[in-house]
């Protein structure tokens, strides 16, 4: 069975760490999903520029709001990542097609739509002191903690050497 992964971005505000995502979702095959509005815009130069050679190898899909993005997806399974949850995002069982969705930066996910799913919600655990990891982090955690319940389909497990001699 092919297995499918999905990583949903509500409202990014940095590039560079929408970039970082963009690469871990190459490197893994996971689809991004981007909803907007972004505090930035996603252009040739600005892809250039932080060396994403491999933005043509996303599945990326684009969404005008929240709204829509709901609504086109709207019998999927969600898992809400947030520091606002109780249980630990190892403790779920992620079905394949899994939704990880992640808010903005500065605000994380809306406080209305955490109540509405507080079963589905998730939280990377960290030391009492620390506000949150860094969302790029946080996406990487997530997608890693996914592929290994499933047992990294189609990831290689071998390491290229590169000419080196061990």
């Amino acid at each position: 069975m092919e297995h499918s992964l999905n990583i949903v971005l509500i409202e990014p505000q940095i590039p560079q760490n929408t970039g970082n995502i963009a690469r871990t979702c190459a490197a893994t095959g996971a689809r991004l999903h981007l909803v907007k509005p972004m505090a930035f815009e996603i252009t040739d130069k600005q892809v250039k520029r932080a060396g994403l050679d491999y933005w043509d190898k996303l599945d990326i899909t684009f969404y005008e709001s929240s709204a829509e993005f709901f609504e086109k997806n709207k019998n999927e399974e969600f898992f809400y990542f947030t520091t606002k949850a109780e249980q630990a995002h190892s403790d779920i069982t992620y079905p394949n097609n899994a939704f990880l969705v992640f808010g903005k930066e500065t605000k994380g996910l809306p406080e209305e739509l955490l109540k509405e799913n507080h079963d589905r919600c998730v939280r990377l655990p960290m030391r009492g002191f620390i506000r949150s990891l860094n969302l790029s982090n946080s996406v990487a955690v997530g997608v890693y903690e996914v592929l290994r319940q499933w047992g990294y389909p189609q990831l290689s497990l071998k390491g290229k050497l590169h000419n080196l001699e061990w």
